[in-house]
């Protein structure tokens, strides 16, 4: 059982260089083979070309890989049987030698522990639609309220109760941060009435926040939350309708607990016809090249420290 670091990933750790962290379950679990590989690597292209080195993170045969070259991320897409990883089953998945995919929670874990400080994905998880009742509540929230990473996102995922996760986070004393918008972005679109914490709109500013979050050693995350760009944003309204709909039918299918996110994602998919799927990938484009440049900017300020 061990921890992994590529050489280009640790050699960018060991010299102050940017580094930008990517979960891997959106590979295993998130999109069908080859378009989950080729997203995967087209995001780390971006990342590349804006001036940053991408370090997707998995499990592999039970060690902690930091930085999958091309044939790991092949294969982690096409392997049968790959275990969802977050926070709860990293132990288990090492002991027992495991191929596992990490969530937003677990990808935070581990990029701290090695010395990532930004860490981008689509959306985080949070409170769920009525978790009044089933007290169903990302570990996605917790890892924030625990973890000093800064989590680039296109804002929690369009299914939750957002004002739920947004009261949540300032429970937890997590930072809602606004990339050039005041307005609250979640996933395919963005939200007619809920605002972000603080509007910020550079990346140098973002860097300096972290690099301050740091220095102040808060112990909790940052929450960067980046507009999916505009040409490519799904109405609000038609979103919500189509949300709706999908839970009535997830209801109807008993579909409860792990499984219900990816159940309303490939649902909300097939009835945008696509749509929703494309709006994904634009999104998490958009976040790659946010993050880049975070990253970039908090190795600058460190070498002028």
């Amino acid at each position: 059982m061990k921890i992994r670091i590529s050489q280009e990933v640790a050699y960018a750790l060991a010299n102050n260089l940017p580094v930008v962290a990517l979960e891997s379950t959106i590979i295993a679990h998130g999109m069908p083979y080859p378009q989950n590989v080729e997203i995967a690597l087209k995001v780390e292209e971006i990342i590349r070309t804006n001036g940053a080195l991408p370090a997707t993170i998995a499990i592999i045969g039970g060690d902690i890989v930091v930085g999958l070259d091309e044939d790991e991320i092949e294969e982690l897409g096409q392997r049968e049987g790959v275990l969802k990883v977050s926070r709860r089953d990293l132990a288990y998945a090492m002991a027992t030698k495991q191929w596992g995919a990490t969530t937003v929670a677990a990808t935070m874990v581990i990029a701290a522990k090695v010395g990532i400080k930004v860490f981008v994905t689509g959306g985080v998880g949070g409170v769920h639609r009525g978790a009044e009742d089933t007290f169903d509540i990302s570990s996605d929230l917790e890892e924030l309220a625990r973890t000093n990473i800064a989590v680039v996102c296109a804002g929690p995922k369009a299914i939750l109760d957002v004002e739920k996760t947004l009261e949540y986070l300032e429970t937890k004393g997590v930072p809602v941060l606004g990339y050039k918008t005041d307005k609250m972005p979640i996933f395919y679109t963005s939200s007619p009435s809920l605002k972000v914490l603080y509007r910020v709109d550079s990346a140098a500013e973002l860097a300096q926040i972290v690099n301050a979050s740091h220095a102040l050693d808060l112990q909790s995350g940052i929450l960067v939350v980046n507009p999916i760009p505009e040409k490519d944003a799904l109405p609000y309204k038609d979103v919500e309708k189509v949300i709706e709909e999908a839970i009535t039918e997830m209801e109807k299918e008993g579909i409860r607990g792990k499984e219900q996110t990816p159940y309303l994602l490939t649902k909300i998919n097939e009835l945008t016809k696509g749509k929703s799927q494309i709006a994904n990938e634009a999104l998490i484009v958009n976040n790659a090249k946010l993050g880049a440049m975070i990253a970039k900017n908090i190795s600058r300020e460190l070498y002028e420290d």
